[in-house]
């Protein structure tokens, strides 16, 4: 089953939509004078934010995501909603708190552009960041949606920072469900806001107490796909193991299909962390306090 689980993953459209960073790069790569180099930040690109010093001893944090069109065509609302909640999950996984969001929006249909707006307010309230303006074209040929986020962060969490002999965890927050018929586990819109909040914020405070300095938020590419960005990233690699993997409640051992969806879902709530040895009961204590799944996934 194992054996099959990875040939479906290397196939998966959330591992093809990763494979087109390498292109992105190397575009820029060839453009820049001294290649990525330029590109005048704190951490390397590839990062789920851009970090840039803010002159207080702290980092502004950049980050945007685009939305696939088929998605935002298919659940405008859940669109906009989780176009605020990815870039917030993008700040939070860096080690910092959320400033402001906008976006970009691109619509020929009044109701579709309407709907799209409204998840995106409710998240902005549920998630309590701003949405301070953007650009909106009501006249184009299809929906398409970005959005931005800036954050702020006092200690950085990286990709770029795993260590051989590191704990790698992962943390995700199995009270939701699946939002059918997309890979996407909902643990956000059912919960209380204050709850959401709080939850989230049990990253820049690992950060800030020196318990973590390795984080990245689990994307379309699934948990173990994020491993590999991560991983890549830091330039280790780590023996995996499935058994101790958080999974939603009935996922059992000899359920492939099952195990493929969880495998390339999407958690609102799910991160990675490398963590040295010595902070591995503390990291995950303090999961368990918020009622959240906090389980080894390896070691690097």
């Amino acid at each position: 089953m194992l054996r099959d689980l990875i040939t479906a993953l290397h196939a998966s459209r959330g591992f093809a939509h990763k494979h087109d960073i390498s292109t992105v790069l190397g575009a820029l790569k060839s453009r820049l004078p001294g290649g990525l180099a330029d590109m005048d930040q704190s951490v390397a690109v590839g990062d789920d934010c851009a970090a840039i010093p803010d002159g207080q001893g702290g980092h502004l944090l950049l980050a945007i995501e685009g939305l696939v069109a088929d998605f935002v065509t298919a659940l405008p609302w859940f669109a906009g909603f989780s176009g605020v909640m990815v870039n917030v999950s993008d700040v939070y996984a860096m080690g910092g708190r959320p400033i402001a969001v906008v976006d970009a929006l691109w619509s020929g249909d009044d109701a579709q552009a309407t709907q799209v707006l409204a998840g995106m307010a409710d998240a902005a309230a549920r998630y309590g960041v701003p949405l301070v303006g953007g650009h909106s074209n009501l006249r184009a040929e299809g929906g398409q949606l970005a959005v931005a986020i800036l954050g702020r962060a006092q200690a950085l969490l990286s990709s770029f920072s795993a260590r051989p002999g590191d704990v790698l965890l992962a943390a995700v927050d199995l009270r939701g469900a699946y939002m059918d018929p997309y890979p996407f586990w909902n643990a956000s819109t059912p919960a209380p806001a204050e709850r959401l909040r709080a939850d989230l914020d049990l990253l820049p405070a690992l950060a800030e107490a020196g318990l973590c300095d390795t984080a990245k938020d689990i994307s379309m590419a699934g948990v173990l796909g994020t491993a590999l960005m991560l991983l890549e990233c830091s330039g280790v690699g780590a023996e995996l193991s499935l058994d101790a993997l958080p999974r939603p409640a009935g996922l059992r051992d000899d359920d492939p299909a099952g195990w493929l969806r969880w495998l390339c879902a999407f958690p609102s709530y799910g991160f990675l962390l490398s963590v040295r040895p010595e902070h591995v009961a503390a990291v995950q204590a303090r999961f368990a306090a918020r009622d959240l799944a906090c389980a080894p996934l390896g070691r690097v």
